[in-house]
């Protein structure tokens, strides 16, 4: 394989004057220009990544650090990161919690990681750091770009959506289709952006004169497993409820899949509303409906972000993405009368 001495050697010149003309950076006369290009050509020389790290000054990888690999919420977000890099020549490289840690000092041992294999920038999936986690980094703080997390004093450099006005919305789906008798299924308390949610959608049930301190409400983990454990405990305590809310799609798929088991009429007696709006929530029997978080546009809105950061590109960006329902067939209105068996 062609290395950059070689072109340098066929052109007859110098190896400083080769490195400009594969970086682009620096002046050369233009016929020592068309003499490199020519030998360029002639060996099909390709410039390895060490090469034109070392040329440019850069690593050209963006590190992006999410809190677990599971599940298929993660999955699209990753995606779109991968190909927007790859389109601008640049490379990825993941890293994911891992160990006993809480998922404070994974996250900071995971910008860790990721800083140490010399990625420009990281993006940051979590809503666990502090303010003094990221004092800590010094210089490279301004290198990193926060998601679905926001911190004082790097506002600009934070993306996150409205979880308060997605709870919010979760519950005037639900009371504007006459349902009363409302079940929560949660996730964990330690996350801030589920508690941003459950509390958007508590205070909406209250304006509107529910009293929430009789709304079933069940603590989970995110997961399918943990929704169907939810639905099944659910049913066992005979309370009464025409509709589930959901705080994230794959825990209502959970609750899809055990009210299937048991019998339980999704939307006919039940309705379930999921929270998210994943690819997968189309594809449930019925097809969840799911508030739809503008989980992509903020992601690329915050990837843009770094990038202008760290390469002095000049992509848009905006903090501002809209929040909706998407309907489907897992809602309907409530039944006249209800008794979920």
């Amino acid at each position: 394989m062609a290395t950059l001495k070689d072109v340098a050697q066929l052109a007859g010149v110098g190896l400083g004057t080769a490195s400009r003309v594969v970086s682009g950076k620096g002046s050369v006369s233009p016929k020592t220009l068309a003499r490199v290009r020519k030998a360029i050509a002639e060996l099909d020389f390709q410039p390895s990544h060490a090469a034109r790290s070392l040329m440019s000054g850069n690593s050209q990888m963006v590190g992006v650090y999410i809190p677990y690999l599971a599940g298929t919420f993660y999955t699209p977000i990753l995606q779109l990161i991968y190909r927007e890099l790859r389109s601008a020549g640049l490379n990825m490289v993941v890293g994911f919690g891992i160990g006993n840690a809480d998922e404070r000092q994974q996250a900071v041992e995971g910008i860790d990681f990721l800083n140490q294999r010399g990625c420009d920038g990281v993006i940051v999936m979590s809503n666990a750091l502090r303010e003094e986690d990221l004092a800590a980094l010094g210089p490279r703080a301004s290198r990193i770009v926060l998601l679905n997390h926001s911190l004082p004093g790097m506002e600009e450099r934070c993306f996150t959506v409205d979880h308060a006005l997605g709870g919010r919305m979760a519950a005037r789906s639900l009371l504007e289709r006459k349902h009363k008798k409302i079940a929560v299924i949660a996730g964990p308390r330690t996350a801030l952006d589920n508690v941003e949610r459950i509390d958007g959608f508590m205070a909406e049930l209250k304006e509107s004169g529910i009293d929430t301190d009789k709304v079933w409400l069940k603590e989970s983990n995110f997961a399918p497993e943990g929704g169907w454990e939810a639905a099944e405990e659910l049913l066992a305590s005979g309370q009464e409820f025409t509709a589930v809310f959901c705080a994230n799609d794959e825990m209502a798929m959970g609750v899809l899949s055990y009210f299937q088991q048991a019998k339980v009429d999704v939307p006919g007696k039940v309705s379930v509303l999921g929270y998210d709006d994943t690819h997968s929530a189309e594809f449930t029997a019925p097809r969840l409906s799911s508030i739809h978080m503008p989980w992509l546009e903020m992601t690329k809105n915050g990837l843009n972000c770094l990038l202008n950061q760290c390469y002095g590109m000049d992509r848009p960006y905006t903090h501002d993405y809209a929040v909706s329902l998407t309907m489907r067939a897992s809602l309907d209105k409530a039944p006249s009368s209800r008794a979920a068996k």
